[in-house]
């Protein structure tokens, strides 16, 4: 993808700050409280009309938010890692899904405390084998693994978005939402030359990504297995953790490309925000969307050729009533639709189909973490467990994700002001050493 096309037109860092700070509009706050409270509503009759299907409502929408945040944080580190200036003028608004992460660590330690029981039927019934009796038996044990990867991965993914929003706020003047300001103080203490700056952080960047990039990998393999796959302890697969990280890395991508679109609408700022950012975004959903088609008929074609029941009977009960409908529908949504969709450059770069695409993908994944979830919990029901329990608890999800969002971008400026203006902001195509601001080897 070209990294030169997308710097801003001769602009300075005051015309950036002044022109991409409009205030979010009130009704869209709202809307975030107003669905914010129609979720706690929901949960909190559920706990006492049907409090299996509110904790497990929660836990499937816990997944579909947190795995979509986590993954916008991590390609937020790829681009450091690959030094990319495309993204330059977009990719705060992929930085603020950091702000639902520690909110998802308060669901999650309710979730694996007090609806552990209502969640996985392993608490209270018999589980299979001495390994998965080793690894599930001891509820201690997995409560501390759970939180203490899920923390580990918040930690770094907080760390990281600091030091982005940092290099920003140490130059600019004072301004964003109240409850950050002393936030922002310490980001200005102990801040050096611009240049200086740029350099440290790129190089402290480098460091963090790939630390962070490790623990996404691993952390999600692990949280899949204990908060998805353990649900049905017959089942395994050594494929599963990728397919549910790697389904919240697309569905992050097609969210982020609607975002991109509402923000440019908003600040109305198509001479930062080009028809170029969306064919790159473009691009990105289709690759990632034929991943997700690769690894999940991967996952599918092992399973069918081995035909070992432990497996088998994970596919087949998606594919019975009445669940058959909700997975085809998945695979149309995630796969079918936006992979024949954007095969074409118009699709990607004419905004109403590149908007319809990415809302299939979306929306095919909180159905895609739905059959993740109930399938293995009511096993050949003979009703589909969906309705309103699920429906208001995923827009309550919805209003407070959105909250948060508001709230960071509120809070911070919403452009990378100083790696699109700075004069020294190629300069980390040839890295230097921060201290004695010397140029390191080419392999850095």
């Amino acid at each position: 993808m070209s990294s030169l096309h997308t710097h801003a037109p001769h602009l300075t860092r005051e015309e950036i700050l002044a022109g991409t700070s409009k205030p979010v509009a009130a009704w869209i706050r709202t809307a975030c409280l107003v669905l914010s409270a129609i979720g706690l509503l929901a949960f909190v009759a559920g706990l006492f009309l049907a409090p299996d299907r509110a904790w497990q409502s929660l836990h499937f929408n816990w997944l579909m938010f947190t795995t979509v945040s986590s993954a916008g944080v991590m390609f937020v580190a790829v681009q450091r890692i690959t030094t990319a200036r495309w993204s330059r003028t977009v990719i705060r608004f992929l930085e603020g899904y950091v702000a639902w992460l520690p909110v998802a660590f308060v669901i999650l330690l309710l979730l694996v405390s007090v609806g552990k029981g209502h969640i996985f039927p392993w608490t209270h019934e018999p589980i299979p084998g001495p390994e998965k009796q080793l690894y599930l038996g001891n509820t201690l044990f997995f409560t501390l693994r759970v939180l203490g990867v899920y923390a580990i991965l918040t930690a770094l993914s907080v760390w990281y978005i600091y030091t982005c929003v940092r290099l920003d706020v140490g130059h600019s003047p004072e301004g964003g939402a109240k409850w950050a300001r002393s936030l922002r103080e310490r980001m200005r203490r102990g801040f050096r030359d611009e240049r200086r700056e740029i350099h440290s952080t790129h190089s402290l960047q480098g460091k963090l990504a790939v630390v962070l990039g490790f623990a996404f990998v691993f952390g999600w393999i692990v949280l899949a297995w204990d908060l998805s796959m353990s649900l049905d302890p017959h089942f395994f697969s050594t494929m599963y953790g990728w397919w549910v990280f790697m389904s919240g890395w697309v569905a992050m991508l097609a969210s982020f490309t609607l975002l991109t679109m509402a923000w440019r609408r908003h600040l109305r700022r198509d001479d930062l925000i080009t028809e170029h950012h969306f064919h790159d975004l473009g691009k990105l959903c289709f690759a990632f969307t034929a991943f997700w088609g690769y690894i999940t008929f991967g996952q599918y074609l092992v399973i069918w050729y081995g035909n070992i029941s432990e497996e088998t009977h994970w596919m087949r009960l998606r594919l019975m009533d009445p669940w058959k409908g909700l997975t085809l529908s998945v695979v149309a949504l995630m796969f079918v639709l936006p992979f024949f969709g954007l095969l074409s450059r118009a699709a990607k770069v004419y905004l109403p189909t590149m908007a319809l695409f990415a809302t299939c993908t979306v929306v095919g994944l909180w159905l895609h973490r739905y059959l993740e979830i109930y399938p293995s919990i009511y096993g050949a029901a003979a009703n589909l467990p969906f309705g309103v329990w699920e429906l208001a608890i995923g827009l309550g999800c919805l209003g407070l994700w959105g909250l948060c969002y508001i709230a960071f971008m509120d809070a911070f400026p919403r452009m990378r002001v100083t790696l699109i203006t700075s004069p020294y902001r190629d300069e980390v195509q040839v890295p230097v050493d921060p201290k004695t601001m010397e140029p390191l080897p080419a392999h850095e």
